[in-house]
């Protein structure tokens, strides 16, 4: 029989049958023998991304690891509303005796942003996006973090099979960047080709904490993501004979600056939500007045009621807007809220949180154990667990920023390069050993021997 005890400096000891005990590498041992070779895997992810969508090379690239280790792999899984789009999900699967089902989810897609990092590993990925635009491609949120963890945990869960029951699950998951890639894996079957999963688990790198702390916190910490485009028409003319003309363009602005009291006048305070217009599209010529502007927006919320509310108040407030423009009943603004780019908020389980929590201060120290804010940006993870209600599940958040750099800023007032920012650049090595000390650890506590 093996017996494990976790925490710094201590010893796996195996009992072999003639008495005499074998000592085996602490988990920082096992990490530790590998991190060199995990970094080189990490940078060479991060120098080779790849956009939603086409991550061909990137999944081949997970699967043929996972592969390597043991995991019966199926690869190519996802259905996506646009038939151009292969789905390159990877799902790996260790079965070890009867136990609970574990799912580890690892996203996998790059962002359209020209790296400015500087690094001798930085991308110079340059490619076309869907709508023919060249742009460069980067990790600039850490998916090769999370790729490198999930290999690094893998590994260390295959050697360490004497130590839990179950079928472990591990999930390369596309498209996590246009919240679509988690639902077309569920699409394809994902849930009907696997075990039924009992506890659903996730990592996500973050400047906000210096490398080597995690932050974990029970609720709602991601919101709701909806895009909504709203096609503002109106009645083309000349610029100089406005008169003439519904001038579309004019009544875009009013709509733009009235959708901004949905969340000041119509949101609960306390109840956070966000509507932004982030692109507003339209004319050809400084003298034509246009028939048609277009607007895309993002809306952000955690309960879904709240959602639904502004959907609607988004719509009655372009055509009143409209309407009081005198535009005509046939040429009202068209809304249409996406049905793809849509994600649930992600929702911490509170009790799986708390016995993870008690876990992580074991592995790391009490001390590097906290919690960040709830944050208005969105993550599709939650549809692992149908919407994060019904599979217990959790996604901590790993601190990626170097400590002294970090110190630094905290000193000056000065924020690290965030998520999405052509300057984010993690620290490596103790991101990725921070990640798999803390997933490992998860995993053997939820699926321990009994």
């Amino acid at each position: 029989m093996m017996r494990t005890v976790f925490g710094t400096g201590c010893l796996l000891s195996l009992v072999l049958p003639c008495g005499q005990v074998m000592a085996q590498p602490s988990l920082d041992g096992l990490v530790d023998r590998d991190i060199a070779a995990l970094v080189g895997t990490y940078k060479a992810l991060h120098a080779a991304p790849e956009l939603s969508h086409y991550e061909e090379k990137t999944s081949a690239f997970v699967a043929k690891e996972l592969r390597a280790l043991g995991y019966t792999v199926t690869e190519r899984l996802g259905k996506f509303s646009r038939p151009e789009w292969r789905g390159y999900g990877v799902v790996g699967v260790l079965r070890n005796g009867e136990g609970p089902v574990v799912l580890v989810r690892s996203d996998m897609d790059a962002l359209p942003v020209e790296e400015k990092t500087g690094l001798p590993y930085a991308s110079k990925v340059r490619t076309k996006n869907d709508a023919g635009q060249e742009v460069g491609v980067m990790h600039a949120c850490g998916h090769d973090i999370h790729m490198t963890t999930l290999l690094g945990t893998a590994k260390l869960l295959a050697e360490l099979r004497n130590e839990w029951r179950g079928t472990l699950v591990l999930v390369g998951q596309p498209a996590e960047e246009t919240i679509d890639g988690a639902q077309a894996m569920l699409n394809d079957g994902l849930y009907d080709r696997i075990p039924k999963v009992d506890y659903a688990l996730a990592i996500h790198d973050t400047g906000e904490l210096p490398a080597g702390k995690v932050g974990l916190n029970p609720g709602f910490i991601m919101a709701s993501g909806t895009a909504v485009e709203v096609t503002v028409r109106g009645i083309g003319g000349h610029g100089a004979r406005p008169e003439l003309a519904k001038d579309p363009v004019v009544l875009a602005s009013q709509i733009v600056l009235a959708l901004q009291t949905i969340v000041s006048r119509e949101n609960s305070p306390i109840d956070p939500a966000v509507v932004t217009v982030g692109s507003i599209h339209g004319g050809t010529r400084p003298n034509i007045i246009p028939d048609e502007v277009k607007l895309q927006l993002t809306v952000r919320a955690y309960k879904d009621e709240s959602r639904q509310k502004i959907l609607e108040a988004i719509e009655r407030i372009a055509k009143g807007t409209a309407a009081a423009a005198g535009i005509p009943p046939e040429l009202a603004p068209v809304v249409v809220v996406s049905k793809t780019e849509f994600t649930p908020a992600t929702y911490n389980d509170p009790a799986l949180a708390e016995r993870l929590s008690a876990v992580f201060k074991r592995t790391l120290g009490a001390d590097n154990v906290g919690t960040l804010p709830p944050a208005m940006i969105s993550e599709d993870f939650a549809r692992f667990g149908l919407d994060g209600h019904q599979i217990p599940s959790v996604l901590f958040q790993v601190g990626a920023t170097d400590p002294v750099k970090f110190a630094e800023g905290q000193r000056i007032g000065t924020p690290p390069p965030a998520l999405h920012s052509a300057l984010f650049a993690p620290v490596p090595e103790p991101t990725i050993r921070t990640g798999i000390k803390l997933m490992t650890s998860s995993v053997l506590e939820l699926m321990k021997k009994q």
